[in-house]
């Protein structure tokens, strides 16, 4: 998965009010979200709001200023945000006062199969990974607000069709559906694991991920894979391939 900030757009050679620049750095470091253009134009009353390319100019300055510090200056989703650098993140994890949350192996395969394939139903899912999908896999999933219901498709009775959100995108650092990961021939576990820096239940591991997405070698009612596998929230999501997959679009500029 792509760990590369967009850059911000907008005229270096123009000057940046220093007030403004302040103001959306201390807003930034303030939200609990990534803020778009539009929300940091809001900011701001009537009479003294900044144009659109005002904001651009100082996202950008802050942007350069990031260069040669451990922070950086990211578009995520919708709006930027201010994270630690990637390089950092093995004394970062350290600061964690809980570990990462384990995923099951179903849970993973499923996601997977929503982000690549989306809009999918549950009959869509259970036919790819060729094992039944439980409730509580949905469930998990829409709490964690990764996925969510996004219509129905028409057919005799209309089954939820399920998409992922933009907090899908936020927690995985993306900024739109474009940077999901190549799609990758089958592989073992084990090395996928390692590229991912995934923590497995056990080691020794050989178990191939079928992700689903290719699978076949399940028959029809298997209980789905305990396995569980540690996620962090800056992993990369990687699936092996679906048999076609086309990688749906959803549109992220709040510009």
């Amino acid at each position: 998965m792509s760990k590369q900030a967009k850059k911000s757009k907008g005229n270096q050679d123009q000057p940046v009010d220093s007030e403004l620049q302040n103001i959306i750095e201390a807003a930034l470091y303030a939200a609990h979200e990534p803020l778009g253009i539009r929300k940091i134009m809001a900011l701001f009353p009537n009479d003294a709001r900044p144009s659109k390319i005002d904001v651009q100019n100082a996202l950008l300055s802050l942007e350069q200023q990031c260069e040669h510090r451990g922070v950086e200056l990211c578009r995520i989703g919708k709006g930027w945000r201010f994270q630690s650098k990637e390089k950092y993140a093995s004394w970062l994890r350290k600061l964690a006062a809980q570990k990462p949350p384990r995923y099951s192996r179903a849970l993973l395969e499923t996601l997977s199969i929503i982000a690549y394939r989306q809009p999918v139903t549950r009959g869509d899912i259970e036919d790819i990974r060729g094992v039944g999908v439980s409730s509580e896999t949905i469930r998990l999933l829409e709490e964690r607000e990764w996925i969510a219901q996004i219509g129905h498709r028409d057919v005799p009775g209309r089954p939820a069709l399920f998409g992922t959100t933009q907090e899908f995108l936020e927690y995985f650092n993306m900024s739109s559906l474009r940077e999901l990961p190549e799609l990758m021939e089958k592989r073992e576990l084990g090395d996928i694991a390692k590229d991912m820096n995934l923590t497995l239940p056990m080691d020794g591991v050989q178990d191939e991920l079928e992700a689903g997405l290719g699978a076949g070698e399940h028959e029809q009612g298997a209980e789905e894979s305990a396995e569980i596998i540690e996620l962090h929230p800056d992993d990369e999501l990687e699936a092996a391939e679906p048999e076609q997959a086309d990688q749906a679009e959803k549109p992220s500029d709040d510009e």
